[in-house]
């Protein structure tokens, strides 16, 4: 199993760490407990591995099809307003990512990044209608070959309180290409051309770069 450049540092400590405690408690305390530990350490180290797991994702790409950006749960499909670039209507498309998700993000259509922007907020469960707008967030603006802008918006939740973004504006980049990683928990939304069709249903079950989000027109 491959695993996420974000998650070797982590494994690393995380292993240097829990042997440490597991070394203590087998030479100083009763070694009943030393088992329990030892047997803990083991189920959290393996949620640790899992999270940060890397599966290959072979697609067929498409400037026709807008893939999803992230693994998870389809918990909005509306018609809003989106205020921070755009400065129109748009249908917004969210993905709840729980912790047992795959939480590499991917950008869903190929071209030019031309915004990118990173902003502090709260930590409100991501789920929560104005998590969109006032938690701890960073936004993409793609515009792709026919000219089309789409916006990406990745959310920190209650528990995730780590964005990595690997956007700057003015990169090339290609669809399914890793956008970023959010760690432990999260969302991330999509704002797209009111006149795109729409191929997922609300609860529907995502995988980025795989499942097909919408296609344009």
């Amino acid at each position: 199993m491959k695993i996420h450049k974000e998650g070797r540092l982590i494994l690393l400590l995380s292993f240097l760490i829990l042997s440490g405690i597991n070394l203590l408690i087998y030479l100083l305390i009763w070694q009943w407990l030393f088992y329990i530990i030892l047997i803990s350490s083991v189920v959290l180290f393996g949620f640790i591995l899992w999270f940060f797991r890397l599966p290959a994702r072979p697609f067929t790409k498409d400037e026709n099809l807008i893939y999803a950006p992230a693994d998870g749960k389809v918990v909005v499909i509306e018609e809003t307003f989106e205020d921070e670039y755009l400065k129109k209507k748009c249908i917004q498309i969210s993905i709840f990512m729980s912790p047992l998700n795959v939480h590499v993000n991917r950008y869903p259509v190929s071209g030019t990044v031309k915004y990118y922007a990173y902003h502090k907020g709260k930590y409100l469960v991501a789920w929560h209608p104005k998590s969109s707008t006032e938690n701890e967030r960073a936004t993409v603006v793609i515009e792709n070959v026919k000219n089309v802008k789409i916006l990406i918006r990745q959310i920190a939740g209650a528990v995730a309180r780590r964005i990595v973004t690997y956007s700057k504006e003015g990169l090339l980049i290609n669809q399914c290409d890793e956008l970023g990683f959010i760690k432990f928990g999260s969302r991330v939304d999509i704002f797209l051309p009111l006149d795109v069709k729409i191929l997922v249903n609300l609860n529907q079950k995502t995988k980025g770069g795989q499942t097909l989000l919408a296609r344009f027109n």
